[in-house]
């Protein structure tokens, strides 16, 4: 699944999701992960609701966004567009973020997180 972490130098996730100016996008599975790109912001229109807006887009194919800090309207908008905002309200480090997410998706995913991983398919929980 493509997760969107906002920061600025690209180890730490140390941006407020309505400020940064690039977003790095990654492929993160139980196996594998890696850097795909790094998108940036830009400006987009004059007033917040504008900026959030073109950021949902902008993040569209993502299924997760890690961010430091995000405000309820931005975190609604992103969920409208089902992409899962996570705040980590501090600085953390973005590989020991993706290694910790591996794990827990070598295991038992809880469910918002398996729908996370299918992101435009259709899933079938009967195994549930």
């Amino acid at each position: 699944m493509k997760i969107a972490f906002t920061t600025s130098d690209g180890s730490m996730i140390d941006q407020h999701f309505g400020q940064c100016e690039r977003f790095q996008i990654w492929e993160v599975g139980p196996d594998q992960a890696g850097f795909i790109e790094t998108v940036t912001t830009g400006p987009h229109g004059n007033d917040e609701e504008d900026r959030i807006a073109a950021r949902a887009k902008l993040l569209a194919d993502c299924a997760i966004v890690y961010t430091m800090q995000i405000g309820g309207p931005a975190a609604a908008k992103l969920v409208a567009q089902k992409i899962h905002p996570m705040k980590t309200n501090v600085e953390v480090s973005l590989p020991e973020t993706v290694a910790r997410l591996q794990e827990v998706l070598q295991g038992n995913p809880p469910p918002w997180l398996r729908k996370a991983m299918h992101k435009g398919q259709a899933v079938s929980y009967e195994d549930d």
